[in-house]
């Protein structure tokens, strides 16, 4: 199997908001790595700061939240004590991210053509003329139909799954070397999401992009991704290659999340759900974040917090089932 280096690595990063109510640790001690060429999954419920994440990469968070702790190492740079200027530089060029909805994140004012286009001018040394042409191009590579006539289309003259085209060829016209999408398939139709993931896997291998994908979607994590992170309450559960976390989950919470999806084959007389809610984080359970709601959970559980196991080929897991020193007494 090919080696490759991590393109980026998170190292303990802490993401908390300071409200009024209190702080909130949206992200708190997370670890991950997105290796050069591969595209990883980021996963669990809403709420579970799949999204700061994001948004902590990009230096994107906005007030009253901020990076208290960690690194994000992009190329071994840290991105984390770079200035606003810095990152300008960094962002739509080497780093791009699509977000959950295109209709608010194109400016309704400005037609297509121009949004992309200025992307390029900001970050390419090109004439205008260059720019259209090549916002032509990358229309065509993403599928739109009539590019050139598209290229003066408003954001409203546009369905959804065509916004959401633009969106990914305006991530991907800068080349970068890492995309984040945050939720990409959310507002589409199946037919549609299918049509979007096999673009975004033809981009990732032609350009060999690295992909962080953050989705609740399992589906498309099994459809997509080389190795999948499940995050719940702040902080990574379990971490493992794609294949080996569907066919062998470890940590409860990936087993009900599994469990949930919808069974076609009519053998399920019942959809599993997992009991409870995701917990204020204001109000943290003591010990493990997800024992409340666990099916497997032990004394210990609720008064200490797990540590992440390694069990082995790089499958790893929170919870005290694979604490050799708990399990073993």
């Amino acid at each position: 199997m090919e080696q490759h280096t991590d393109l980026l690595e998170i190292r303990g990063l802490k993401t908390h908001f300071f409200t009024k109510q209190g702080e909130v640790p949206a992200v708190d001690g997370v670890d991950i790595a997105i290796p050069q060429k591969s595209i990883v999954g980021l996963v669990g419920e809403s709420g579970c700061g799949k999204s700061v994440t994001a948004m902590s990469i990009m230096h994107l968070v906005q007030h009253p939240g901020r990076i208290v702790a960690g690194q994000v190492l992009f190329n071994g740079d840290d991105l984390a004590v770079k200035s606003i200027r810095e990152m300008n530089k960094i962002r739509g060029k080497d780093i791009s991210m699509i977000f959950q909805e295109p209709m608010t994140s194109l400016n309704p004012v400005y037609t297509i053509g121009r949004q992309v286009s200025e992307a390029i001018l900001l970050h390419q040394n090109v004439s205008k003329a260059e720019a259209k042409e090549r916002t032509i191009e990358i229309f065509r590579k993403v599928g739109i139909p009539e590019p050139e006539k598209r290229y003066s289309s408003y954001p409203h003259q546009l369905s959804g799954g065509l916004r959401q085209r633009v969106m990914i060829g305006m991530a991907m016209v800068c080349n970068p070397q890492l995309m984040i999408a945050d939720e990409p398939t959310t507002a589409l139709d199946v037919t549609i999401e299918a049509q979007i993931l096999h673009l975004m896997r033809q981009l990732q291998s032609e350009q060999g992009t690295s992909i962080l994908m953050i989705t609740h979607n399992l589906g498309v994590v099994a459809e997509l991704c080389d190795e999948v992170y499940v995050m719940y309450a702040g902080k990574v559960m379990e971490h493992a290659d794609v294949n080996e976390l569907f066919a062998h989950p470890q940590h409860p919470y990936t087993f009900g999340l599994l469990n949930s999806i919808p069974d076609t084959s009519g053998t399920k007389s019942r959809l599993y759900t997992i009991r409870g809610m995701v917990p204020n984080l204001l109000k943290l359970p003591k010990g493990c974040r997800f024992c409340p709601r666990c099916e497997k959970a032990m004394k210990i559980c609720t008064m200490q917090e797990p540590e992440l196991q390694d069990l082995g080929n790089g499958h790893q897991a929170r919870c005290f089932l694979f604490d050799k020193e708990v399990m073993g007494k």
